[in-house]
């Protein structure tokens, strides 16, 4: 690709007539910033840019299990391994993950995850991975839980266990690069996905990471990633993107990525930000310990919402969507966002 736009993203209730509506969510826009990897980025306004370079930018997203994307939508965690960054040990087992998911009823979706993808985690064998999260979405499930759920995994046969036991997503966060059988599976079975950037593995992606253009590097892999599961049979109207915060990143690397989320729209994808409680929120706060970072990461998710971010990965569910709610409410200046 020559060049990339990126919307410059408003949400002030203030609207030109002629601005262009973001993705069919809340933000709108009237010009671009034109980037390039061999000139200086350009402001160019988006009237004088042809209407099929525009119409990824514009065209509304589909609904993906079960949501609708003209709202900002959260994503609750739910770890069943001893060994998270943030809250290992804690939700292991059907009851304990269950009285979790219970504290997230205002997840549009559970994301539950069987293998610790930190800095330095080790692989955890099928076996051991579906042991952890096939019996939890199934007892779940019983419990009422009504939630969608997705699983979060870089392995067929662990998707597999999950969708069997009641999954509907399957979150990679490899970008599909670790299982070849994934893909097909999802095919197959008509399942949404979440794509994901990440450098190296979770065991040594944070050794030395290193990018041309980190911005525009994670944009054509995304892109690339995304055609190559259409070239596999899943429809782009059933992914979902993801430029994977701290994943292979430093703080500089995620930062430039946090200031220009909007580039992602050009994916024609929803964008999904998952950044909770994630290192470099400690660094810049100077907070040690992981679960003492909310709102730090209420911080993170709203800068996002002011990229037109679609959905956002969170431990704090209630929090983030109270913080939301109020977010909407105080940018449309109407109780109902």
């Amino acid at each position: 690709m020559t060049d990339y736009l990126r919307p410059i993203v408003q949400t002030d209730p203030a609207r030109p007539a002629a601005a262009l509506s973001l993705a069919g969510g809340w933000g709108w826009f009237t010009h671009v910033e034109r980037l390039s990897r061999h000139a200086a980025s350009q402001i160019v306004p988006a009237d004088q840019i042809a209407p099929e370079r525009l119409a990824p930018l514009t065209a509304s997203r589909a609904a993906i299990a079960g949501m609708q994307m003209d709202r900002p939508r959260v994503m609750g965690i739910l770890n069943t391994t001893p060994d998270s960054f943030s809250d290992g040990g804690r939700h292991m087992g059907a009851e304990a993950a269950l009285a979790a998911a219970r504290g997230m009823a205002l997840a549009d979706i559970i994301d539950i995850g069987g293998e610790s993808t930190r800095p330095g985690a080790a692989t955890v064998s099928e076996e051991e991975e579906i042991a952890r999260t096939a019996p939890v979405i199934k007892a779940l499930r019983a419990g009422g839980i009504m939630a969608p759920f997705s699983i979060d995994t870089r392995k067929a046969a662990v998707a597999e266990a999950a969708l069997q036991s009641g999954a509907g997503l399957v979150n990679d966060v490899s970008g599909f690069t670790f299982d070849d059988a994934l893909a097909p599976l999802c095919a197959a079975r008509g399942i949404p996905v979440c794509v994901m950037h990440a450098q190296g593995d979770p065991a040594t992606m944070q050794q030395d990471p290193t990018y041309d253009n980190v911005l525009l590097d994670v944009y054509d892999f995304l892109d690339g990633q995304i055609a190559r599961l259409e070239a596999q049979g899943i429809a782009r109207d059933r992914i979902i993107a993801d430029p994977g915060i701290g994943f292979g990143k430093t703080l500089q690397h995620n930062l430039t990525l946090l200031s220009r989320l909007s580039l992602f729209h050009g994916l024609g994808v929803p964008i999904l930000l998952g950044a909770s409680r994630k290192g470099f929120i400690g660094t810049l706060s100077g907070v040690e310990r992981a679960d003492q970072r909310m709102p730090g990461s209420l911080a993170v998710a709203l800068a996002a919402l002011k990229h037109g971010t679609q959905i956002v990965r969170v431990h704090d569910v209630p929090e983030t969507a109270q913080a939301i709610a109020l977010w909407r409410a105080a940018v449309a200046g109407t109780r109902d966002g």
